[in-house]
C-alpha cells in the first residue's frame, strides 16, 4: 500500500476572545471600510490626545474592537499599527501596557496578513526597544525602596508579558519577525524574563511559548546559544514547580531544547532526549478530566464561601467602614476588569479556571511535540495530503524527498535515542490512554458554566491529537514495542467501539480525520505481519461510507485506503466474494465520482492492491465488470490530470497522479488476461 505523511504541528494562536484562530478575512472592499471604520475613527483619533487616561481608554477600545472580524479592517488597520507603535514608548506605563495589547489581539486575530503588514510598518522598531527598557527597568527594580520597586517590577513584567506575546504572534507568521529577533538580540532579553520564573510563571509561559516559535527551523538564532542560555532553559524545564502552570512551562521549555538538539553535544543527546520525554510522559499521565472536575469543585466552594463571609460581614458590620471598603474593593474589581481583555493566555483572576486551562494546554503540547519527534519537516505543512502509489517510479522518488534530505511520505527519520526514550517512558500506553472520549463528568460541568465552556473543545482536542500521535508510532516502531499482536488487536476493539459508539461521528470531522488515520496505520500494521483483525468488514464499509462523504479530503484519503488493505488481506482468503464485490464496488464509486484526485489516485491505488492476486479477487473483478469500468475511466483520468494537475495539484501530487496512470495502466493490461483466461 501507499505512504502516508502526517502533519507536522505547530502552536494554536493565542485567542483573547476564546477561539480566534488568525481569522483572516478575504478580500477587502472599500465599502466595508467606510462601513466599519466608524467606531475605530474616533478611537484612533483618541490615540494622539494629550491626556495619557484618554490615550488608555483607546488602546482598551481598539483592544476589544480588533477581536470582532471586520471591525478594523484596510487603511483603519495600518493607521492603529502605526500610531499605536509609538505608544509602546510612552511615558505613562498604563498606555504601554493598553497599547502592546492592543497589538497583541490585533496579531492574534489577524493572522498572517496583518502581522507582514505590521513588520512592513516598522511595529519591530519601538517593540524591540520596549522590550530592552523592561529587561533594563527591571534590572534597575532590583534596588530599594521596596514599596515602589514591587509596584514598578509588577506594571514593568505586565507590560513585558504583553510585549512578548506580540513578538510571538508577529514571528509566527513572519519570516522577516524572526530574522530582526535574530539580528536585534532580542534571544538575550527574552531568556532574561524567562530566569524570572520563580517569580512570574506567567511572564515565562509567554516567553516558552515565543522560543518554542523562533527556535523551530532557525539555524542562525541556534548559533547565538550559549552555555549560560541553555542553562537557563535547564533551570526552567527541571524546576521543582508543581502547580498546572509550572507543569506547561516545563512542557514547552521541553519543546524549545527540542528544536535545539541540533546544537546539543551528540554524548548528551540520549540524556536530553530522555529528559524532554520522561516530562511529556509525566504530563500525559495526569488525568486531564479528573483535574478540571477538581479545579470546577474548588472554584464553586471558594465562590460560595466568599458570598458566605460577605453576607455575615454585611450583617454584623454596619456603617461606613464597611461601605468605605466596598467602594475601594469595586474600584479595584472595575481595574481588574478593564484588563481582561488584554489577559494572559491563563485567566488572572480565575485560579482555577487558570490551573485547568494549564493543565490541557500541556498535554495537548506534550502530544504535538511527540508527533513532532517522530516526523521530519516536510516541504508544506499547510497543503499536505496523504497520498499512495503501489510502484513509485525512481523519478517520482527523487522527487519525493524535500531540500533539507528529508522524506515527504514516510517518517523514516526515529532516531535511536528518540526511540529508546519513547519505549523507556512507556509513551505508547500513556497516549493509547489519551484516545479515549472526555471525561463526562467534566464535559458535563464545563458546559453548564459559560467561562468553562470552552474547556471541552481542548479536551476534544487532546483527544485528536493523542489520535495522530498512535498513527506515528504505529507507523514507526515495532509490533514488539507496541505491546505485541494481542495488544494491537485491542487497540483495533478500541478504535471500532470510539468509532461506532457514537452515530454521528461522520458529523465530527477532526476527530473522523484523527480516527480514520490511526486505523488506517493499525490494519496496515496488522496486515504486514498477518495479525487477524477484530473490525467485520461490514463494520469497515459502515465506516467508509460515512468518511467518503465528508468534506475532508484527508477522510476521504484515509477510508478508501482502510477498504484497500482489508480487501487485499480478504483477497487471499476463501469465501470473501461478496465482500469483495462490495468493496470493488465502493472504490469504482469513488473513482468515478469523488471530485479530488487525490482521493481518485488513493481508490485507484486501492483497487491494484484488492484485485492484484487470489482466486476470490479474479471471480469478484469479473463479475462487477472491473476491467470495462476501469477501461471506460482510463482515457477520463488522463484528462482531469492534464487539465487541473498544475493548477489544483502540487508537483508531488502529481507524481503520484502520474505513478497511478502508469500503474493503471499496467492493471488493465492484467485484467485482460484475468478476464480472458476466466471467460474462455
Amino acid at each position: 500500500m501507499g505512504k502516508s505523511r502526517t502533519k507536522r504541528f505547530r502552536r494554536a494562536r493565542f485567542s483573547p476572545a476564546g477561539d480566534c484562530q488568525a481569522q483572516t478575512a478575504a478580500a477587502e472592499s472599500g465599502a466595508e471600510q467606510e462601513e466599519d471604520d466608524g467606531p475605530a475613527a474616533e478611537l484612533l483619533e483618541k490615540l494622539l490626545h494629550p491626556s495619557a487616561e484618554a490615550r488608555e481608554c483607546a488602546c482598551a477600545g481598539l483592544a476589544r474592537l480588533v477581536q470582532q472580524r471586520r471591525a478594523l479592517r484596510g487603511r483603519a488597520r495600518g493607521d492603529a499599527v502605526r500610531r499605536l507603535g509609538p505608544l509602546l514608548l510612552d511615558p505613562s506605563l498604563a498606555v504601554r501596557e493598553t497599547a502592546a495589547g492592543a497589538l497583541r489581539n490585533l496579531s492574534a486575530c489577524g493572522g498572517f496578513e496583518v502581522c507582514d503588514d505590521m513588520v512592513a510598518k516598522d511595529i519591530m522598531t519601538p517593540l524591540v526597544a520596549l522590550l530592552k527598557e523592561c529587561s533594563a527597568g527591571l534590572d534597575s527594580n532590583e534596588m530599594p525602596p521596596q514599596e515602589k520597586k514591587e509596584q514598578n517590577r509588577n506594571s514593568i513584567e505586565n507590560i513585558a508579558n504583553e510585549a512578548v506575546n506580540v513578538l510571538w504572534n508577529i514571528c509566527e507568521c513572519s519570516s522577516r519577525a524572526v530574522s530582526i529577533f535574530n539580528k536585534e538580540g532580542c534571544l538575550e532579553i527574552v531568556l532574561k524574563y524567562l530566569s524570572r520564573f520563580p517569580t512570574n510563571v506567567g511572564l515565562a509561559i509567554s516567553v516558552a511559548y515565543c522560543l518554542q516559535t523562533v527556535t523551530e527551523d532557525n539555524v542562525e538564532l541556534l548559533k547565538s546559544f550559549s552555555a549560560p542560555a541553555l542553562h537557563v532553559l535547564e533551570s526552567a524545564m527541571l524546576s521543582p514547580g508543581s502547580s498546572m502552570e509550572y507543569i506547561l512551562l516545563k512542557t514547552l521549555v521541553a519543546g524549545t531544547v527540542w528544536n535545539l538538539k541540533d546544537i546539543i553535544p551528540s554524548k548528551s543527546q540520549a540524556e536530553i532526549i530522555n529528559a524532554i520525554l520522561k516530562i511529556l510522559s509525566e504530563v500525559l499521565e495526569m488525568d486531564a478530566g479528573e483535574m478540571v472536575i477538581q479545579m470546577k469543585e474548588a472554584e464553586t466552594q471558594r465562590l460560595k464561601t466568599a458570598a458566605e463571609t460577605e453576607e455575615i460581614l454585611a450583617n454584623t458590620n454596619g456603617g461606613d467602614l464597611i461601605e468605605d471598603e466596598e467602594m475601594e474593593e469595586m474600584s479595584q474589581k472595575r481595574k481588574v476588569r478593564r484588563k481582561t481583555f488584554i489577559s494572559d493566555l491563563l485567566p488572572p483572576t480565575d485560579k482555577e479556571l487558570r490551573e485547568a486551562i494549564a493543565v490541557l494546554t500541556a498535554q495537548q503540547t506534550a502530544l504535538e511535540i511527540i508527533v513532532n519527534m517522530c516526523y521530519s519537516e516536510g516541504p508544506s505543512d499547510d497543503e499536505w495530503e496523504e497520498l499512495s502509489s503501489s510502484d513509485e517510479s525512481d523519478a517520482c522518488m527523487e522527487r519525493c524527498f524535500s531540500e533539507d534530505g528529508g522524506q515527504l511520505f514516510s517518517p523514516l527519520c526515529l532516531s535511536h535515542e528518540v526511540h529508546s526514550a519513547l519505549t523507556n517512558c512507556l509513551v505508547p500506553k500513556t497516549i493509547f490512554e489519551k484516545t479515549a472520549f472526555p471525561n463526562s463528568i467534566a464535559v458535563d460541568l464545563c458546559s453548564k458554566n459559560p467561562t468553562w465552556k470552552p474547556l471541552i473543545r481542548k479536551m476534544n482536542t487532546i483527544q485528536c491529537r493523542a489520535l495522530v500521535c498512535l498513527q506515528s508510532l504505529l507507523s514507526l516502531l515495532d509490533v514488539e514495542h507496541l505491546g505485541g499482536a494481542p495488544a494491537l488487536q485491542a487497540l483495533a476493539q478500541h478504535l471500532s467501539q470510539l468509532l461506532f459508539s457514537q452515530p454521528d461521528f461522520a458529523k465530527h470531522v477532526d476527530f473522523l480525520e484523527a480516527a480514520s488515520s490511526a486505523l488506517r496505520a493499525l490494519l496496515q500494521t496488522m496486515a504486514s505481519r498477518n495479525i487477524s483483525q477484530c473490525m467485520t468488514p461490514a463494520q469497515l464499509v459502515t465506516l467508509c461510507r460515512a468518511g467518503v462523504r465528508s468534506s475532508n479530503v484527508g477522510v476521504r484519503v484515509n477510508v478508501v485506503s482502510i477498504l484497500g488493505i482489508t480487501g487485499s488481506v480478504l483477497a487471499k482468503e476463501d469465501g470473501t466474494l461478496e465482500t469483495l464485490k462490495t468493496i470493488g464496488c465502493f472504490l469504482l464509486e469513488v473513482v468515478t465520482q469523488d471530485p479530488s484526485l487525490v482521493v481518485v489516485g488513493e481508490a485507484l491505488d486501492a483497487l491494484f492492491d484488492v484485485f492484484a492476486d487470489g482466486k476470490e479477487a479474479e471471480r469478484a473483478s469479473v463479475q462487477i465488470k472491473l476491467l470495462s469500468a476501469l477501461k471506460e475511466f482510463q482515457p477520463v483520468f488522463k484528462m482531469k490530470i492534464r487539465k487541473e494537475g498544475k493548477s489544483k495539484y502540487s508537483p508531488d501530487q502529481l507524481c503520484v497522479l502520474d505513478n497511478v496512470k502508469m500503474n493503471l495502466r499496467r492493471f488493465v493490461a492484467y485484467q485482460e488476461t484475468v478476464e480472458k483466461r476466466l471467460t474462455t
